[in-house]
């Protein structure tokens, strides 16, 4: 991917999509029926005609076509357009689902307020791994590998002792919604020690999810890690052993009332 990420790269490409004379009550029930759909393009062929929200359904008659009720002053984006310019557009215009059409304005996909947050985060945890991967570096002097893969949940050892409830119903709630960003983990001599994602793979467990994206950083020569000793201290095996914490626990409240 490019520096800086465009639409093309995040867009969902298989759209559903209704046809200009479909009748209100036909897309009523669609969109009743569908998974969290609120609108869809209206398109002849592959060109782009118009928007129909459930707004727009909202008052109409059952028997009216589509093409008198639907939003025919559209706004679009390109699959070149950067996806930080798409996100000024939905937020500025409250729109939550931008049709993309290409050069010959055909429907190619469609961006919505998720992509653009999913966007975000996969950008951020880059950042993470090459500043681990530089600490690791200085502090044992070893040559250091990256791969991106999945990892079974299972077989991970954990190096953070407990994880909050509050923040794991967040990370509950971007696992359901495909929000979650990558793990990272550390493949030291075949052991796989959770660096960052605890709350996320505690999440993943609780919902019976057995393997998740991660970033697995690959010492070329097994390490005596801090967080391995770590680990073995506070008695961390597997994921099922780290401890939920209530939220009035959390050390950011008992700051919270000091300050107060």
């Amino acid at each position: 991917m490019s520096g800086k990420p465009t639409v093309g790269e995040y867009m969902t490409r298989e759209v559903e999509t209704v046809s200009p004379d479909e009748t209100v009550a036909t897309v009523a029930r669609r969109m009743a029926d569908s998974d969290g759909h609120n609108g869809f393009p209206v398109t002849q062929g592959r060109t782009v005609e118009g928007f129909v929200s459930a707004g727009d359904l909202l008052l109409a008659d059952d028997d009216a076509p589509l093409f008198t009720v639907m939003t025919e002053n559209l706004i679009v984006a390109h699959p070149d357009m950067k996806v930080t310019d798409a996100a000024r557009v939905i937020l500025r215009s409250g729109i939550q689902r931008l049709p993309v059409v290409d050069d010959a304005d055909n429907l190619v996909g469609i961006i919505s307020n998720t992509d653009v947050v999913r966007s975000q985060i996969e950008r951020a945890t880059p950042g993470k791994v090459g500043k681990l991967m530089r600490t690791l570096s200085q502090i044992h002097g070893v040559e250091l590998d990256e791969e991106r893969r999945e990892v079974a949940i299972a077989d991970l050892t954990p190096t953070q002792a407990r994880v909050y409830a509050d923040e794991l119903e967040g990370r509950q709630y971007e696992l359901e919604h495909g929000l979650a960003e990558p793990l990272v983990v550390i493949d030291n001599g075949g052991t796989l020690y959770l660096a960052d994602g605890h709350h996320r793979a505690m999440a993943a467990r609780e919902a019976g999810i057995e393997t998740m994206d991660a970033y697995v950083i690959v010492p070329r020569t097994p390490v005596d890690l801090g967080m391995a000793k770590t680990a073995e201290k506070e008695g961390l095996r597997v994921v099922a052993d780290i401890e939920i914490v209530d939220y009035a626990r959390h050390p950011l409240v008992e700051t919270t009332k000091r300050l107060q």
